[in-house]
């Protein structure tokens, strides 16, 4: 009996520790989700970002250095989600931000007329390169960059989430 128990044990101790289900847990492929008051909720990777048609915005850094982000823009991600965008961007749906979240925890608000092509010529995307490589872990796979905001507070980084909730 004692000599079964000893299998059985050795062979869950085996199991346990294999390669492939060790592979699973880090094979970690980094993604953004589009969560909320949207009709299709996304999970977005970097490879999906590429399906995207890409935009360029110049940002100066801290030192007024400037770089080259290259993302997509937020409003063409939250239409594909079936957030409301356009003409439908009116009355009590104008009550409608987008909360963006960081893998630190770090959140950051912007309204939707702020993203929204009918409302400005600002250009906010989801970078996920810089000078034409990609970003720094500290600072990716995602982030949003901001055209032409003086302040960097809402350029966040380590973007997770991209929520659409009422503010009612």
């Amino acid at each position: 009996m004692k000599k079964l128990y000893f299998i059985l044990a050795l062979s869950l101790s085996c199991f346990m520790i294999s390669p492939s289900a060790n592979a699973q847990t880090t094979d970690k492929t980094a993604v953004v989700k589009v969560t909320g008051e949207v009709a299709n909720p996304l999970s977005i990777t970097e490879a999906d970002l590429q399906q995207y048609k890409q935009t360029i915005v110049i940002r100066k850094d801290r030192d007024g250095k400037d770089h080259t982000y290259s993302g997509v823009i937020l409003s063409d991600i939250l239409t594909k989600a079936g957030a409301t965008m356009g003409n439908d961007l009116k009355g009590e749906n104008l009550t409608k931000y987008l909360l963006v979240e960081a893998s630190d925890g770090y959140q950051v608000v912007f309204a939707l007329p702020e993203l929204d092509k009918a409302y400005t010529d600002r250009a906010i995307i989801l970078a996920d390169t810089i000078d034409g490589k990609p970003l720094a872990p500290a600072d990716g796979p995602f982030r949003v960059i901001v055209q032409d905001e003086k302040r960097p507070a809402r350029c966040i980084k380590q973007v997770t989430t991209l929520k659409i909730v009422f503010a009612k």
